[in-house]
Parts: structure tokens; C-alpha cells; sequence
């Protein structure tokens, strides 16, 4: 007969022909905090200006349980990015224009960092894009693509640490970074006005004179920082008058183009308020104004020489 201690202790010996069959059974452990869907109850931003995949894409999604916002344009997803979070970026690569895509990642990037950004794209060049894109992109999908793929995606960014919070950036950077967006925004704005929309140009045709223009700007802001107006002759601005006048522009349309160009700045710089450096707004947006108003006072002053010009020799 066993003493107590002595039963004690056979009772905690343990079997080895049980531990093994045990841990055969056993299944491994997960962590429960973690759905069993990775992309469950994920908020998605999905962009692409083809209805029919946008409308194919958002029902797949949804049977994930995922919640998603369509954006059917670049300046429809920036103004989502700008007002709503997103756990995921899925965008279209080509929107119409080729790269449009990389847009709406660059503002992601730089407005929500922790969101994984994905571009996706059904065209066979898609490789040649893939090193400049994956600078800003997590990944490049390849249509049509798995659900399973997405999922695998967002359960590895769940799993790693979020990025650092992005680095402050100054208007001007802001401006530089984001030219081919403020230009399709601006013509945007003047195609709407139905006295410039009348005028037969082309939209390079149009736009010619914004990339010097936005030159002079940033160089101010990053250079000559001085909130009070100083007269500096600008071969730009005269040169764009002379052109406008060609073109058969008159005087208010082109005030009119400089006020839609101040507003498109100024939208530029709101849709950037996540990464941009808030000590110097107030006077960086002081010398934009001042800068656009000296622009265009000097090519209104150059657009009605010309116009006199023309006319006296009309005259003699």
C-alpha cells in the first residue's frame, strides 16, 4: 500500500506514451486577438476609374467583411485621403493616364503611413513600373488577383511594426512633389468655365506657362522669404501674357486662370495637412498670394502692351 506522498507522486510522473499521443492532437495556438479573415472588418480604399471592376472588386471585398470606399478618380481618392482613415490603399495603376496610380500612393504614403498601399494593374508593362513604384507601394498586383493574396498581404503588415509618423514637409516641397496633380486639378477647374473652355487649345497647350511659374514660387519660398511685395521683373509672366493675348485671351480670363490657379494651391496644400509643417503655413501661403498677384500683375501689364501694340499698328 502507497503512502500519500508516495501516491502523490506516482500521480505526477508523468506517462511518455501519453505526452506523445497528446501532442500529436494538439493544434498549434493563434493568437485569438487576430481575426481567422485577415482582411475582416479592414477599411478599404479602392480606386480604379473602370466601374465595372470597381463595382466587381467592392462585392468581393464586402464578402470578406470588409468595409470599402470607392473613389473613381485621382481627385476623388485624394479628397477621401484627405477626410477619412484607411487600413488598405488598393488603386488602379492607369486612370486614364498611365501612373495615376502612383499619385494616390504618394498621398497615402504621406497623409496615413500604416496603410499597406497596392497598386494594381492588368498591363503587360506593369514589371517595367514596378522598381519606381515599390519605392512608395508595398506591392504590385497583378489583375485579375486573388482575395487570398490580398488577405496574406494585410496579415503580414498586421504583424509587423507601423512605420515612424511621417516627416514634416515644407510648403514648397509640398508644391514640388505634387505639380502633375495641382496641373490636372487647375485644368480641371478651367475646363469648367465655359468662356476658357471656348478658347481652342489643347491641354499642354494651356498649361505651358504653370511649371515656370510654379518655379518662381517655391524658389521664393525656399529662397527669399519676405511677406512684403518687391518688384521683380519676370520674363515668365511677361512672356505669358504676350502668349495669352496670341491666343485670344482677354484681360479678366486671365485674372480669371490666376485666381482658379491660387485656389488650386491652396487645395494642394489642405490635401497635404497631415504631413505639412505647420509653423511656416501662414506665411508660406502670405507669399503665394503676394507671388501670384506679382505674376499676374506683370502679365496683364505685358498681354496690354501688346494689345496696344497691335492695335497702333492696326491704325497706321
Amino acid at each position: 500500500m502507497l503512502l500519500p506522498q508516495e501516491a502523490s507522486a506516482v500521480l505526477e510522473k508523468p506517462n511518455p506514451a501519453l505526452s506523445e499521443l497528446a501532442a500529436g492532437e494538439q493544434e498549434p495556438l493563434r493568437d485569438r486577438s487576430r481575426p481567422l479573415n485577415p482582411i475582416a472588418r479592414s477599411r478599404i480604399l479602392l480606386v480604379d476609374d473602370d466601374e465595372d471592376e470597381l463595382f466587381l472588386t467592392r462585392k468581393t471585398l464586402e464578402k470578406q467583411e470588409c468595409e470599402v470606399v470607392c473613389a473613381r478618380s485621382v481627385t476623388e481618392a485624394l479628397k477621401q485621403i484627405a477626410t477619412q482613415s484607411f487600413d488598405v490603399l488598393l488603386t488602379d495603376l492607369h486612370m486614364p493616364e498611365a501612373g495615376d496610380g502612383f499619385a494616390v500612393v504618394t498621398a497615402m504614403r504621406h497623409s496615413q503611413p500604416q496603410a499597406l498601399t497596392l497598386v494594381a494593374s492588368d498591363y503587360p508593362d506593369v514589371q517595367r513600373a514596378m522598381n519606381a513604384i515599390l519605392l512608395q507601394a508595398d506591392e504590385i498586383l497583378v489583375k485579375p488577383f486573388d482575395v487570398k493574396q490580398l488577405a496574406a498581404l494585410v496579415d503580414r503588415r498586421r504583424s509587423t511594426p507601423h512605420p515612424a509618423p511621417p516627416v514634416k514637409e515644407a510648403v514648397a516641397e509640398i508644391l514640388e512633389r505634387n505639380l502633375a496633380i495641382l496641373e490636372k486639378h487647375w485644368l480641371a477647374r478651367v475646363e469648367q468655365i465655359q468662356e476658357l473652355a471656348a478658347i481652342p487649345l489643347t491641354a499642354k497647350e494651356r498649361a505651358a506657362y504653370l511649371p515656370d511659374m510654379m518655379k518662381s514660387i517655391t524658389a521664393r519660398l525656399w529662397n527669399t522669404r519676405d511677406l512684403e511685395g518687391i518688384d521683380r521683373p519676370s520674363p515668365t509672366a511677361a512672356a505669358h501674357g504676350e502668349g495669352r493675348y496670341r491666343q485670344g485671351y482677354t484681360a479678366p480670363m486671365i485674372v480669371q486662370e490666376s485666381r482658379l490657379l491660387q485656389v488650386t494651391i491652396f487645395e494642394t496644400i489642405q490635401l497635404n495637412f497631415a504631413t505639412v509643417d505647420f509653423t511656416v503655413v501662414l506665411p508660406d501661403i502670405m507669399i503665394i498670394a503676394d507671388e501670384v498677384d506679382s505674376q499676374l500683375e506683370q502679365t496683364i501689364a505685358s498681354f496690354l502692351a501688346m494689345q496696344k501694340e497691335k492695335g497702333t499698328a492696326a491704325s497706321a
